[in-house]
């Protein structure tokens, strides 16, 4: 029989349910293979063992006693560290929130809660979510369990990483320019980024407020599918959280896309993209055809300023958001004799990391008096630029196909030295994020024994064609099914 941690997630649930197997025994397997592979991978930053096997144990006793159990009960999750836990240290990959344990859950937190899910440990991640690689991270790399020599890809690269590698049966992420999906390609997983609203944020640590997403990822595009019915909905304790249809996995699983419109933007399949990752997203999109979708070549002539629009953006919301470590309130407090401005500043200079200051100084810089047009206006200008190209697109096309990533996992410290080549890691995923809509990553081939992902992107809250689309593809080949061999 298969070993638990290698079940999917819909396996391990209705196993749950039929009494197959005891929620405590899928925790413990998962445990375990924890114990087994962090050594190697690193993938997360708290292990939460004896909370989890009490969540799981509630499940059983609910199960015994004929009362009705979640969705997702028994199901082992990881949570991004940049996602609220009530009670658990949340540091957002951070020396300045190191320690901070939140009052409360976030609406997502809450939901899996609900649904049975239990919860083991804290995914690493870049600082603040902002990277490509999980090399930002205050707490050290996470490594790809491909191969230990590669980055997982990132922001949430310790979620892709613990999912890839059999710690956990999903997890969730958090997308501002592709930080869901570009892991998940790297690591040979399924990446969601939702329909911006689509998922609340509440307790969320925000970057950039207008971008960031929480999303599931998962070995299977129906596990991710269970995973977003589960968080997916209006909240009111989020004014962005959109009041949509609801959102039904079953709906998205049907498998038949006869008549399925593609379009596959040539931006996307030009310079930078490598040569294998092309031929595999060609190949992909042949093997949908033969599934009985069409497609077609177009164009999304404003998609090549998203990498430029984005960094004006995002930093310009981090360096407001970011405001609020002062080292007063909560986070790291520089000791010495300080006045208020003074300890401040060495509170952030102590607690924030390179990158994170980087970003910081740039988002400030473009907010700033005399700058503010030319740069943060003229930002938001083409971003609407943007979203009209996808608008355009959308009346034509069904969904969009493009590589998630121009190429398949780096080296860890081979982009240190280059921040522009860290940033272009993103440069497929970044348009998604300026429109707001969905796009999934899901495995389309191997290049040198690492994952090539492919995305597919759909209309806003449609999610449901979106993965339909990435089902068929799944169901029609092989990729999804492999798994890294490396020795953990």
């Amino acid at each position: 029989m298969e070993p638990l941690t290698q079940r999917s997630l819909r396996d391990l649930r209705d196993a749950v349910r039929s009494g197959e197997v005891s929620a405590r025994e899928v925790a413990q397997a998962h445990l375990n293979r924890i114990a087994e592979a962090e050594p190697s991978v690193s993938a997360l930053l708290a292990v939460t063992a004896d909370d989890a096997l009490t969540q799981a144990d509630a499940v059983d006793l609910a199960r015994s006693r004929g009362d009705a159990i979640g969705a997702l009960a028994g199901v082992p999750i990881a949570l991004k560290d940049v996602i609220c836990t009530r009670g658990v240290a949340t540091t957002c990959g951070s020396r300045i929130l190191s320690g901070w344990k939140p009052p409360y859950d976030a609406t997502v937190t809450a939901r899996l809660r609900a649904a049975g899910a239990v919860m083991l440990g804290k995914a690493n991640c870049d600082e603040f979510a902002m990277g490509s690689s999980t090399e930002n991270s205050a707490y050290g790399p996470t490594r790809n369990p491909w191969n230990l020599a590669c980055v997982p890809g990132g922001s949430s690269g310790g979620s892709a990483a613990a999912v890839a590698v059999g710690e956990v049966a999903g997890s969730l992420g958090s997308d501002t320019g592709g930080s869901i999906r570009q892991p998940a390609a790297l690591c040979g997983i399924v990446g969601l980024k939702p329909t911006y609203g689509r998922v609340s944020r509440f307790g969320l640590v925000a970057y950039a407020s207008s971008l960031d997403q929480i999303g599931p990822m998962a070995r299977s595009v129906e596990d991710a599918a269970l995973l977003l019915d589960a968080i997916a909905g209006l909240d009111p304790l989020d004014a962005t959280s959109v009041d949509a249809p609801p959102f039904r996995a079953e709906s998205a699983m049907r498998g038949d896309i006869r008549g399925l419109r593609i379009g596959v933007p040539t931006e996307f399949m030009g310079d930078g993209v490598d040569g294998p990752v092309a031929s595999a997203v060609r190949a992909a999109v042949e093997a949908l055809c033969a599934l009985g979708a069409t497609a077609e070549e177009c164009s999304l002539p404003t998609a090549r300023h998203s990498l430029a629009t984005y960094y004006i953006l995002a930093p310009a919301e981090a360096s407001s958001n970011l405001a609020r470590y002062d080292g007063v309130r909560f986070g790291v407090r520089a000791a010495g004799g300080f006045g208020h401005a003074g300890m401040t500043e060495a509170s952030r200079e102590a607690g924030f990391g390179a990158e994170t200051k980087q970003r910081i100084l740039v988002g400030t810089y473009a907010l700033s008096a005399g700058y503010y047009d030319a740069y943060y206006l003229q930002a938001q200008k083409v971003r609407t630029l943007i979203r009209r190209d996808f608008d355009a697109a959308f009346k034509r096309f069904d969904v969009l196909v493009t590589p998630t990533s121009p190429t398949v996992a780096f080296g860890i410290g081979e982009r240190s030295d280059d921040p522009l080549a860290m940033k272009l890691a993103d440069v497929c995923t970044l348009p998604a994020n300026m429109a707001g809509i969905p796009g999934v990553s899901i495995p389309c081939g191997m290049d040198r024994g690492l994952p090539i992902g492919l995305q597919i992107m759909g209309r806003s809250f449609d999610e449901e064609t979106t993965l339909r689309a990435a089902h068929a593809y799944e169901q029609a080949t092989h990729w999804h099914t492999l798994r890294p061999e490396v020795a953990c």
